[in-house]
């Protein structure tokens, strides 16, 4: 909205001319989101307490998480606003891929507090069953990889990138809406997972999200996609803006995150900031990049699958507790070392898979 505002009056007077740069979008974006979290932060934690909105702790889960059960939850609210606000203050909104990502971040944020509202109704860790998350999770990503398929098939929209291999980028085809499928649920869930310690799952996506506000910007820009010979994606652009403003949300939210939380996210935040990343890599055509620089959510999901495997066929733990943040919690580990650690792998992480963009 003001992006459109400064438009005009740059006609008028030329200073204005400055929010005609993408750069300075983003980071007003980002200084937006940050600081409307620092403000809205203290009213929701309030909020929350006052209507004992809480995290129900797992019963089965370390016992040293059992203080935090009056912590209040359903945080991901005050991340999705600012994201949200941010987002329209500063984008241009005829810009098709600006949608996109808000109707994944809207669609999964209604999930998740339909999710945590259940749990908080039952009492439980339950809340919604896997079998209907799953079901309105893959409505909303096939919905989306049908619309972007009919609209932009057999172009570079739809092709795929593979690291390393400069000149090896076929046409999906078809096989594109199972692949924006199977990365937007799956990057979704993979956060959910992740978000089990205090600021674990918040840092990794503000890294993630900065990489691929470097990423957006090449694919955005002609010339820079060309040098690295990566397909130049005409709307790509404004999606550094959005991926600023999930920056800015994020770093703000971890103000209150930080151990020991005032705060959790929930699943209303977890499962719509998980969801944006796939919507984001699919939209730059980045899905390997994205296995990459998320490793460590990759790395938390395999815990639990092969856990749940050898368990079932072999009656066999391979960890004390998965994911794998609680096992090394149950060896003793140090919650805020576990912590700080997985957010150095995914920094170091997220660094090589912008390296892979020149190593073609």
């Amino acid at each position: 909205m003001l992006a459109f505002l400064f438009e005009k009056l740059m006609h008028i007077c030329s200073v204005f001319n400055i929010f005609s740069y993408l750069t300075v979008r983003a980071i007003t974006g980002l200084f937006t989101a940050f600081f409307l979290s620092l403000w809205f932060g203290p009213y929701i934690i309030a909020f929350l307490k006052k209507f004992q909105i809480n995290q129900i702790i797992r019963t089965d889960g370390p016992e040293s998480h059992l203080y935090k059960n009056d912590t209040p939850t359903m945080g991901g609210i005050m991340i999705l606003v600012t994201i949200i606000i941010s987002t329209l203050v500063w984008c241009r909104l005829s810009n098709p891929y600006v949608w996109y990502v808000l109707y994944i971040l809207i669609g999964y944020g209604i999930v998740g507090f339909y999710d945590d509202y259940m749990k908080i109704i039952k009492n439980n860790s339950k809340g919604l069953s896997a079998k209907w998350k799953y079901f309105w999770q893959s409505i909303i990503a096939i919905i989306i990889a049908i619309l972007i398929f009919l609209k932009y098939q057999n172009s570079n929209v739809t092709q795929l990138v593979i690291p390393f291999f400069k000149e090896v980028m076929p046409q999906l085809g078809w096989w594109y809406i199972i692949t924006t499928y199977l990365v937007i649920v799956g990057t979704s869930n993979a956060v959910n997972l992740t978000d089990g310690l205090d600021g674990l799952a918040i840092m990794p996506t503000v890294f993630i999200a900065s990489g691929f506000s470097i990423i957006s910007w090449i694919t955005g820009n002609i010339h820079f996609a060309y040098y690295l010979n990566i397909p130049y994606i005409q709307f790509s652009g404004e999606l550094v803006i959005i991926c600023a403003s999930i920056v800015g949300a994020g770093l703000g939210f971890l103000w209150f995150n930080a151990y020991p939380a005032q705060i959790f996210m929930g699943d209303v935040g977890s499962l719509a900031l998980g969801g944006g990343l796939g919507i984001i890599s699919v939209l730059v055509r980045q899905e390997i990049l994205l296995f990459i620089m998320g490793g460590i959510f990759v790395l938390e999901t395999i815990s639990v699958i092969l856990q749940v495997i050898c368990f079932k066929f072999f009656g066999q733990r391979i960890f004390r507790m998965a994911p794998i943040h609680h096992h090394y919690e149950l060896r003793g580990c140090p919650e805020p070392r576990v912590i700080v650690r997985f957010w150095i792998i995914s920094f170091i992480l997220v660094l090589l898979g912008i390296l892979t963009l020149k190593m073609r």
